[in-house]
């Protein structure tokens, strides 16, 4: 099959197009034709090696040569044991280990897949898992945002900023969004009541406050958050540098016995239940996946390029097949 594999963390020209041999279920396991994949802060965190724990399985070189978590396709073998999926099944979802999606083919036991909606193409399916699960958590489930309430997002033009927004929006609270100047219009398409840029404006120093922070993009001292968040507010941090993720882990439960401030990473498991339900919501046209572009295969490390430039509003999905 075909495969985009890197050896060694870099740029998006270190990837290639490569034959590499399909992989063969074992007993537990299905093997998935990829039909659309698509691209994610972890497969770019990945490819770089950056934060320092996305080099958990590989100091010097990558652990695993193929990126990609999100994809959709149909089941084309199953292993004896696997009794949740048939063969010519459409599914989609995430694969463990944030790995393995830029490929023809993959293996997996299953249990981050659903089976895709049939209103749902392949691209729009493979578009949603990663960035719509942390979403979901990050407003709904553990943000439990509620009317009247005031929400930023950071990073919100994203891939999973563009759920959050709506999500939040579909709340009732009343939405900041944080972006580059690129993706100002873009962010107020999807329901933003207020947008910053970046580049002009620190909304740490606006002397603005929020009862939800949700950061996608963390980079700042756990200081300067502080003073944009309300007291019983709640701060969310998806990723970050290693230093900013040391100081939540060791100042966080200082900061909320202190100033009744609640500042932590946003922990958000793989599961099938988070897909379901947010996909749900896909569907009934609550909420939408925004595809910004789709790219063949063979063009994937544009892709890539495409996205750690910054332009990207939302996702940008890889046809595979």
């Amino acid at each position: 099959m075909k495969a985009v594999v890197y050896t060694d963390y870099g740029s998006p020209d270190v990837l290639r197009l490569e034959e590499v041999a399909t992989p063969v279920p074992t007993d537990e396991q299905l093997l998935i034709k990829i039909h659309a994949a698509s691209i994610n802060g972890s497969d770019r965190e990945g490819l770089i090696g950056k934060p320092l724990y996305a080099r958990m399985r590989g100091l010097r070189k990558p652990g695993f040569p193929i990126l990609g978590s999100d994809i959709a396709g149909r089941v084309e073998a199953v292993g004896k044991n696997n009794t949740e999926f048939k063969v010519g099944d459409e599914v989609f979802g995430e694969l463990p280990g944030y790995q393995g999606g830029f490929a023809e083919y993959a293996c997996t036991r299953g249990k981050t897949l659903a089976i895709k909606p049939a209103r749902l193409t392949f691209e729009q399916a493979a578009a949603i898992p990663q960035g719509g699960v942390i979403a979901l958590q990050g407003i709904r489930e553990q943000g439990q945002v509620h009317p009247g309430q005031s929400v930023l997002i950071n990073g919100a033009g994203g891939s999973t900023g563009t759920f959050a927004i709506q999500l939040a929006k579909l709340y009732g609270a009343e939405v900041t969004g944080v972006d580059n100047s690129f993706k100002q219009d873009f962010m107020r398409s999807l329901g933003a009541d207020h947008v910053i840029d970046y580049t002009r404006e620190n909304f740490t120093r606006n002397g603005k406050q929020y009862d939800l922070i949700l950061d996608l993009v963390a980079h700042r001292s756990i200081f300067a958050y502080s003073q944009a968040l309300r007291p019983g507010g709640t701060c969310f941090f998806v990723g970050g540098s290693a230093a900013v993720i040391f100081q939540i882990l060791l100042l966080g439960p200082l900061f909320k016995r202190i100033a009744g401030k609640n500042m932590r990473m946003l922990v958000v498991p793989q599961n099938r239940k988070d897909l379901i339900a947010i996909t749900e919501l896909c569907v009934s046209g609550k909420i939408r996946p925004h595809i910004d572009r789709q790219f063949p295969f063979s063009q994937t490390p544009d892709a890539f390029r495409y996205v750690v430039e910054g332009q990207s509003k939302g996702k940008v999905v890889i046809v595979v097949q």
